[in-house]
């Protein structure tokens, strides 16, 4: 879990750093609602998450002025129509939905996007499940 979570984007990051320097470039890592709030019973899948949310903003921090480094961490995601097995995230949701995967491509979007002043920041997509 680790190895996928953290290490790879770590790793990634690294390869593409002389070229991300070049071009004033932009690292946007997919964190998740896990890494903010603990699941008892995914300890192993939230740690790393968690992880990967420090790591975004050391890289952040480290490599500025030249790259911006920011999290979008995703709560509940579905694919189509409200499956039944999710239908009680939904029901503790302020905004009475599940995410979908247009809206973590948007959060995404926004910092692929934004000044390259923003960094260090994690965005939270979630419709208010972690309040």
């Amino acid at each position: 879990m680790y190895n996928t979570n953290t290490r790879a984007p770590f790793l990634v990051a690294q390869a593409a750093y002389p070229h991300l320097r070049a071009t004033r470039g932009r690292i946007v890592n997919i964190g998740s609602l896990g890494g903010v709030h603990p699941w008892a019973t995914h300890a192993h899948y939230c740690t790393s998450k968690a992880a990967l949310h420090m790591l975004s903003q050391t890289m952040a921090k480290a490599w500025a002025p030249e790259i911006s480094a920011n999290c979008v961490a995703p709560g509940m995601i579905v694919q189509g129509a409200l499956n039944e097995a999710y239908r009680h995230f939904a029901e503790k949701t302020p905004m009475q939905r599940n995410g979908t995967a247009e809206d973590v491509a948007a959060a995404v979007l926004f910092f692929a996007t934004a000044p390259h002043f923003i960094t260090g920041q994690l965005l939270v997509v979630d419709g208010g499940l972690g309040l």
